[in-house]
């Protein structure tokens, strides 16, 4: 029996594909406003400043694949201007392009941000919003409008403030977002901060991964060690 589960372990580990990212040299394979997105210091950097800020948010849009079952890891890190508080990024997966000339994404967005509330949670951007608070485990099912679905609380992940007492706020930390079939997990170092069942027809397959640098006061955002596990 041990040696059967050890071969379908493996053969597990076998099929699954490993893709980097981002080269650590220069941002091919993404696309972004290059007013905001630049390589520093051999990680991608999104920069706004008071002479240059953006009117909406923008996106860095990965353009080798839109996958659908996966785990994403990486490594984030965010430098605020003066207002901390309203410093915030994330990283959309299965995901659609709308506007592709301004580099404008909708869909399914892993939220991290300088403050204590909402880094974790599971954001639809351009979509239905706050699908799930983190800490939270949810259902999803259909509403009356597609704008506005049942979201069920059916357990929790986890302390709220033990998450966030885990963050680094002035330094990186790792993302790893899980996704298969309909149901989609985050982590922030190594603590589930969602678990997320969508049974909506909303509810997406596949999508582009981007990165995302926020509407808002000046701030920095950063990003390195981007691996896509696929089977």
């Amino acid at each position: 029996m041990k040696t059967l589960l050890a071969f379908a372990l493996f053969t597990v580990l076998a099929s699954a594909k490993e893709t980097q990212l981002f080269n650590g040299k220069d941002l091919s394979g993404w696309e972004g406003s290059p007013k905001f997105w630049s390589v520093e210091d051999g990680v991608i950097t999104g920069t706004t400043t008071a002479e240059n800020l953006t009117k909406a948010n923008t996106f860095l849009i990965w353009q080798d694949g839109q996958p659908s079952d996966f785990t994403l890891t990486l490594k984030y890190k965010m430098t605020p201007g003066d207002d901390k508080m309203f410093t915030n990024s994330g990283v959309q997966y299965r995901s659609h392009i709308i506007d592709p000339a301004n580099f404008v994404v909708g869909g399914y967005q892993a939220d991290f941000e300088y403050g204590d509330n909402y880094s974790g949670i599971l954001f639809e951007e351009k979509g239905r919003g706050i699908l799930a608070k983190r800490s939270q485990q949810v259902v999803i099912t259909q509403g009356e409008k597609p704008a506005k679905p049942i979201i069920e609380v059916t357990g929790e992940t986890g302390k709220s403030e033990d998450i966030q007492a885990a963050i680094n706020k002035d330094g990186w930390n790792e993302y790893r977002i899980v996704a298969e079939g309909n149901h989609v997990q985050h982590f922030i170092n190594d603590k589930l901060t969602v678990d997320v069942t969508d049974k909506t027809a909303e509810a997406p397959e596949k999508g582009v991964i981007a990165l995302q640098l926020h509407v808002g006061p000046p701030m920095k955002v950063q990003f390195k060690d981007l691996v896509l596990t696929t089977k």
